[in-house]
C-alpha cells in the first residue's frame, strides 16, 4: 500500500497547519495515484489558480514487481514554472528532473515538494509505502 498526504502552503500560510488531503492505493501492479489541479483524474488535487502545478503533475504508479515509482509528467509547456524536490531519510534533497522518474523506497517515507518558481508557495507530497 502506498500512502500520500498533501498540503498546499502559500506566504501568507507559513508557520500555520495546512489542511492535508489523503489518498492511498494498494500495492497492485498497475496501481495509480495522481497529484494535480484536475480532479477528474487526480486523487489529490490543489487549488484551481495554482497554476504551477499541471493537470496531472505527478503520477504513482506501482510497477509489476510491487515497488512504486513517482514521475513528473511533461505538460504542453517546454519548460515547467516549478520545481520538483525529492527527499528520502538519510539523503540530501535532490531534483525531479522534468518527465523524470524516480523509485520509491519500499517500506520507506519521503516527501515531495512542488515549487512555485514565481510566488513563495509550495505542494508538500508525503508518502510512505507500507511492506
Amino acid at each position: 500500500m502506498l500512502e500520500l498526504t498533501m498540503a498546499s502552503v502559500s506566504e501568507a500560510d507559513a508557520g500555520a497547519t495546512a489542511g492535508m488531503l489523503m489518498a492511498d492505493a494498494p500495492s497492485d501492479p498497475g496501481s495509480l495515484l495522481r497529484v494535480g489541479r484536475d480532479r477528474s483524474l487526480c486523487r489529490l488535487a490543489t487549488p484551481d489558480d495554482w497554476l504551477f502545478v499541471s493537470r496531472v503533475h505527478l503520477e504513482f504508479q506501482c510497477g509489476p514487481d510491487g515497488v512504486w515509482g513517482v514521475t513528473w509528467l511533461r505538460g504542453s509547456q517546454a519548460e515547467p514554472s516549478s520545481e520538483v524536490v525529492l527527499t528520502l531519510p538519510g539523503h540530501p534533497a535532490q531534483p525531479l528532473p522534468y518527465g523524470g522518474t524516480a523509485k520509491l523506497p519500499h517500506g520507506g517515507s519521503g516527501e515531495l515538494v512542488i515549487k512555485d518558481r514565481s510566488a513563495p508557495r509550495s505542494v508538500n507530497v508525503g508518502f510512505y509505502h507500507e511492506v
